[in-house]
Parts: C-alpha cells; structure tokens; sequence
C-alpha cells in the first residue's frame, strides 16, 4: 500500500527528542517522560507524541500517512531496531512536527482529518553511532492511519531490550 503523503525532515533532536503533536495540543511531556517511557523511546499525551531518539542532533525522520493500516516494513537487514505504536488523537485538522526545543510557530504542519490515527514509529540503526554521539545512521519512521477506536500502546519489536 502506497502513503498518501509522504515527507522527509532533518529535525534537531535537542534533549534526544521530537514531537508530533495536533497544533491545538498542549505538547508537554516534561512528567511523561518516566523510565519506561524513556527505554521505549515514547512518550504520550493528549494530542502529544515524544519521539526519543538515539542522538541529540539532527536526526532524519520520514512521516508517512495511509489511508488504513499498512503492512509491517520488513526487516531482512536488520537495520530496524524498534517498533513502538500508540495513538494521536488529531482535533485542530493539523499535526506539527518539530524538534523539542524548536519556535513551535516555524515547525513543519501537515493536515489531516480530525480523529483518532494510529501511529507506528519505526527507530532504526540507533547503535550506529559515532564515538561521540555526534554523528550516526540513525532513523525514524513513522507511519500514520486513522482508526475507529483507541488501542494501547504496545511495542512490537525492541531488539534492544538486552542492552
């Protein structure tokens, strides 16, 4: 299944985090961030979603909408490390996506139906890093469709669960 809209950002990922959030939300995840939210890399709260991340640098996200749920991108490399969903529930028509300490008013908008979507997050390649944390071939997918009804964060695949 083909996205709908698809779009590629580099995204300063300050504090090891982005956001994705609907443009009415709140968006502060400061007591969301518990040590279970920061193992998962994920973060949620009403109309908010906290990505973490591997470095705090530029980090390549890609956003992809689907009109319904799209199959599981296959992992034959390896390269995927994690796979969390939750949901986004969208009430302004808009979501933002921005970097955690970017001005919110600069940050990129994308419009989408109001209602509940699904949001999974692919984290990829988080153990290739440089050194100094600096530079890496880290990514983030993240694939969104909407549903009908609310469903629990869950992780799918978290191939770092050992370290």
């Amino acid at each position: 299944m083909l996205p709908i809209l698809e779009i590629q950002l580099d995204l300063f990922a300050d504090y090891f985090q982005f956001y994705i959030q609907d443009e009415k939300a709140d968006g502060n995840l400061g007591d969301k961030w518990t040590k279970e939210a920061v193992d998962m890399l994920l973060a949620t709260n009403d109309g908010t979603i906290g990505i973490g991340t591997a470095r705090n640098m530029d980090v390549p996200v890609s956003i992809k909408i689907f009109n319904a749920e799209p199959e599981l991108l296959p992992n034959d490399l390896g390269t995927i490390d994690k796979i969390n969903e939750c949901d986004l529930k969208i009430t302004s028509g808009k979501i933002v996506v921005a970097g955690c300490s970017e001005y919110f008013r600069d940050a990129k908008r994308l419009k989408l139906d109001n209602g509940i979507y699904r949001v999974r997050i692919y984290y990829g390649n988080l153990e290739k890093l440089s050194e100094d944390g600096l530079d890496g071939e880290d990514f983030y997918e993240i694939h969104l469709w909407p549903t009908v009804s609310e469903h629990e964060t869950k992780i799918i695949l978290n191939r770092l669960a050992s370290h």
